[in-house]
């Protein structure tokens, strides 16, 4: 390896995951978001922390694409994800939760977490209507994946549970696994302790934390 090429390496390995770089939101007259800027590394926790309207889920909206800033740039991996539609985002690794649970009601805890696994799947609607080979072993593996994320977060028991009829705790759980469905390099979590209680707060901390 030439000097040159070692540079390039330890520069690249310096760069941040996520990169939020002079982001501001305009709505009409009003600023949502005034400049923002911040790194975030590999394996970082890192806590936005304000009041309500201070704008924290706002930026997350621009993290995963919803919005478009008026002004400023956010990179993931160096690069600028801003030309990229929202549809794409969980594809180079952004995974968020919401602070309003955004699951399917009707469907079941299994169902929600196999949605997340969109971005990885490459079957298209001839393919799984012959069930070619290759469909099934994928079909499979989707399914290992999702019993070890719902044993993980202590969900098996209510895998085969429409959502609608959980408590609320535990619906906040099961969004939290569609997104881990996703394998996120960044996982974006709006609220996630809101309309919990005290020890339901005390186990999603011990689960983010792992």
């Amino acid at each position: 390896m030439t000097q040159a090429q070692l540079a390039r390496g330890q520069a690249a390995s310096a760069d941040p995951l996520l990169a939020v770089r002079d982001v501001s939101v305009v709505f009409g007259g009003i600023v949502a978001l005034n400049g923002v800027s911040f790194d975030m590394k590999q394996g970082q926790i890192l806590g936005l922390i304000g009041p309500n309207g201070a704008g924290k889920t706002t930026l997350f909206n621009c993290l995963s694409r919803l919005y478009q800033p008026s002004k400023g740039d956010i990179l993931m991996e160096g690069a600028s994800i801003l030309t990229r539609p929202p549809h794409k985002i969980a594809e180079i690794g952004i995974g968020r939760t919401f602070q309003n649970v955004a699951l399917f009601p009707n469907l079941s805890v299994l169902d929600n977490v196999r949605v997340g696994m969109h971005a990885h799947t490459t079957s298209d609607i001839i393919s799984d209507s012959l069930r070619l080979p290759w469909v099934r072993r994928s079909e499979a593996a989707i399914n290992r994946s999702v019993d070890d994320i719902l044993a993980y977060l202590d969900l098996t028991s209510v895998g085969h549970a429409v959502v609608s009829g959980l408590p609320f705790g535990t619906q906040k759980r099961v969004e939290l696994a569609r997104a881990l469905a996703a394998e996120p390099k960044i996982l974006l979590l709006d609220e996630p302790a809101g309309g919990l209680n005290h020890e339901e707060v005390h186990i999603l901390g011990d689960q983010i934390r792992r």
